[in-house]
Parts: C-alpha cells; sequence; structure tokens
C-alpha cells in the first residue's frame, strides 16, 4: 500500500511540474475582439484539461496528451489551422479551471465539467454541447457490506472540492436524512490516495471516473461501484460569455464530430465522401458552399476536422470505448439514431 501511495504521489508531482511548465500568462481578450481573433493571431490553440484521467485527458511522462477531451481540442485546432496539434495544454484542477479561462489563461476548456445553470449564468461561462454525458456514484470496498448511499449512514465519503460532485452529495445527503462525514480535497489524487488508505469508507465521482480511477488501486477487483445514480452530469466544453464568434466555432467543431458519424464519414472514407453525389455530404466537406464563411474558418473546416480526428464515435472509441481499455458501452453516448442523446442541427 505505501508502495502504491508513494507512485501516486510521485504522479501527481509530475503532473504539477508538467503544469507549472505550461503555465501561461493572462491574455485578456482586447475590446471589441473576438478570442478567435486572438487564437487566430497567436496560431496555436491554448486549451484547460485535466490531465490525469485517463479516456478523458491524460499526460504521459513523455508529455503525450490523450483523450476525449483532448481530442476535442484536437478538432477545433485542426478546423483553425489544419493541425491537430497545434495546442498548447494547460492542467487545471478543479478549483482554478474557471479563474483560467475568464482570465485569458486558456482559450477554452475541455476538462471534464458539468454544465450547470450557475456556471452558464453567474460564473460567466458559455458551453458547447455536451460531449458526455454521465452521473454521479460512489465507489466501497466490496467486503463493506455498503450496498446504497443508506449505508454510509455515520461513515465518511472522500470527495473532490470545487464540483458539482461535492454539492450533489451534500443535497443526496441532507435529502435522506443521512449523516455522513465528508471529507474534501482540492485535486483529485490525494481524494483517491485517502480512500485507498482506507480514511474514507466511500469515494464519490462521476461513474466514468470511477471506473478509471479504479483500474489504478492495487486489487481493483477488491472495489464496487454501487448501482445508483446521484445525479445529472452532462459534461461539456466551455468558452467565456459573451462571444458569440469564438463560441460558434466550438459548436459547430464539436458538432461535425457528432455529424460526421451519422453521415458514415470517418477518418477511412473521408477522402472518397468528397466525391459523393449526395448534396449534403458535399456541403458538410466543403465540396460545395460556404458553411465555413460565417465562422471565420475555411469551408472545409469539417473535412480537416475528420480527416485529422475522425468522428464522434471514432474519438469515443478509441478513448472510452471497445478499443480503449475501459470497454465502456456508448449508452446515452449514441447517436439519437441509436437510442443516445447525440443530436447536430443542419449542416445546411
Amino acid at each position: 500500500m505505501q508502495k502504491w501511495v508513494y507512485l501516486l504521489l510521485t504522479t501527481l508531482l509530475f503532473s504539477t511540474y508538467l503544469t507549472s511548465c505550461e503555465n501561461s500568462p493572462p491574455e485578456p481578450t482586447p475590446p471589441g475582439k473576438s478570442r478567435l481573433d486572438v487564437v487566430k493571431n497567436r496560431g496555436k490553440l491554448h486549451c484547460g484539461v485535466e490531465g490525469n484521467m485517463g479516456g478523458f485527458s491524460f499526460v504521459d511522462q513523455n508529455g503525450n496528451y490523450s483523450g476525449i477531451d483532448v481530442d476535442i481540442c484536437k478538432a477545433v485546432a485542426a478546423a483553425l489551422f489544419n493541425d491537430p496539434n497545434a495546442v498548447k495544454y494547460r492542467n487545471l484542477d478543479s478549483t482554478e479551471r474557471f479563474t483560467a479561462l475568464n482570465g485569458g489563461e486558456v482559450d477554452m476548456l475541455s476538462r471534464n465539467t458539468t454544465w450547470t445553470i450557475r456556471r452558464d449564468t453567474i460564473v460567466g461561462l458559455e458551453f458547447a454541447p455536451t460531449t458526455f454525458y454521465d452521473g454521479q456514484s460512489i465507489m466501497v470496498r466490496d467486503d463493506s457490506g455498503i450496498t446504497s448511499l443508506e449505508d454510509l449512514q455515520g461513515k465518511s465519503i472522500c470527495v473532490e472540492a470545487g464540483t458539482t460532485i461535492e454539492l450533489n452529495l451534500a443535497d443526496n445527503l441532507r435529502q435522506r436524512n443521512i449523516e455522513a462525514e465528508t471529507l474534501t480535497f482540492q485535486q483529485a489524487d490525494p481524494a483517491y490516495a485517502a480512500y485507498a488508505e482506507g480514511r474514507c469508507d466511500g469515494m464519490t465521482s462521476d461513474k466514468s471516473q470511477l471506473l478509471h480511477r479504479r483500474q489504478t488501486l492495487p486489487n481493483p477487483e477488491q472495489h464496487i461501484i454501487l448501482n445508483t445514480t446521484l445525479s445529472k452530469e452532462p459534461l461539456s466544453p466551455a468558452t467565456v460569455n459573451n462571444d458569440s464568434a469564438w463560441f460558434d466555432v466550438i459548436k459547430w467543431v464539436i458538432y461535425a464530430l457528432i455529424e460526421a458519424e451519422e453521415l458514415g464519414i470517418t477518418q477511412a472514407n473521408v477522402e472518397e465522401k468528397k466525391n459523393s453525389d449526395d448534396p449534403t455530404i458535399r456541403r458538410f466537406l466543403g465540396v460545395e458552399g460556404n458553411l465555413g464563411e460565417g465562422l471565420g474558418l475555411s469551408n472545409d473546416f469539417a473535412y480537416r476536422v475528420i480527416k485529422q480526428v475522425g468522428n464522434y464515435g471514432e474519438v469515443y472509441d478509441r478513448n472510452l470505448g471497445k478499443n480503449s481499455p475501459f470497454k465502456l458501452p456508448r449508452g446515452q453516448n449514441n447517436l439519437w439514431t441509436n437510442g443516445g442523446l447525440l443530436y447536430s442541427p443542419p449542416f445546411r
């Protein structure tokens, strides 16, 4: 156990080192300009991510980033610069992410952030389409006898501070008249370390994060995720409020990923699809029409995205689904035509 905790703390320190090396000075958007102008002039996208969550955003010891949130950043860079690697990543914990975005340290967040009314208004964010529909649950030890939230009466629960997870837990405990001790941590790593050491009886977070983190524990099979959902967690990229030009770019790049899957356009066949007689496909790929002009992008921006990043299904499968270590079923994160919640407005 001590060895595992040492490795976890080493990883945390390494992640902190990378974050400190990558910090950018605040770069506010000039009056009368859009963030889109700032990003274009700079020639690189500054994207805020979590950086330590496999499947969503994870940086390895060589500094390589991967995950569904990372691929969203790459898709935006591909649309803007025809280069998915024209991205500078910034690792942000849950308590600093909004300050970094509003202060101009990053251009956008693509960091497992739940879309809520308070964040959409008071905090001053603008949320792009949801890229992952999730829900909150609790992980406990298999031999604990705990099968429901009520079984945590008089026990302790670890949670990351400054998150909707913390608020949801408090609401559920209050609603059900459950008295449990809540141990809060500013970052996820110390919270899971505390759970692994037995300092708390349960660990609560999004189900997707719990699935990932369970695999990092010394004996994953000795931990279970309760069959209960405490909340809705629509995880969405975000930009600053009142900048429609920049927001529109993020929004329609995400819709392009979804629309491409529905049209059957993949990285492997996108070149062939450019020769299609279908007017919808030809407009979407920029062979005809001028859909990019209104966004300040090239008319073939969707082609760039799919050619270099893939459609949403491809992004999901390699990071979270059948081609990943997690094998997480699509469920709600499927197209509307397959019983899911993903739906794109028309490209016309």
